[in-house]
């Protein structure tokens, strides 16, 4: 069987996908919702179109092996559905009880993340004008002492 995949079909799954990841590094959880969802409509339409052309029902002895249906990509197609149903209820759900919370539904940077990646930093620096500025230890910074204060 030759699955041959045409030039239209390659552009729609190339902007489906595009549009879709795009839409995911975005910070608005509605934003990140729909990028799932265009990602999604991208997987089922790349397992149809991978599937071939259609052919006859499988039943034994009726009709030749080469005229049969693949059903492996309709229901690996039936699994992406439910996948993306589930995220799609997920980040619904995420999306309300931030507005509801907070009043908008942008994702924030977390302040604590950040202050301990910046203490796994090297000690060193790699040009040698900045040398004098990073030997201070993460012990002698202003936000080490804020966070030992805190913890007394």
């Amino acid at each position: 069987m030759n699955t041959t995949i045409n030039l239209s079909m390659a552009i729609v799954l190339a902007v489906l996908y595009s549009v879709g990841f795009y839409l995911l590094m975005q910070r608005s959880l509605m934003r990140i919702l729909i990028g799932i969802v265009v990602l999604g409509h991208g997987a089922n339409l790349l397992l149809q179109v991978s599937g071939g052309p259609p052919g006859r029902a499988p039943i034994l002895d009726a009709v030749l092996p080469e005229q049969i249906t693949d059903p492996l990509p309709q229901a690996l197609a039936l699994t992406a559905i439910v996948i993306t149903f589930a995220l799609t209820t997920l980040l619904l759900a995420l999306g309300y009880r931030s507005w509801v919370l907070v009043g908008h539904d942008e994702v924030q940077d977390d302040v604590e993340d950040r202050r301990i990646a910046d203490r796994q930093k090297p000690k060193g620096a790699m040009e040698e004008g900045t040398a004098d500025e990073t030997d201070a230890g993460p012990e002698d910074t202003a936000d080490s002492h804020e966070l030992e204060e805190g913890r007394r």
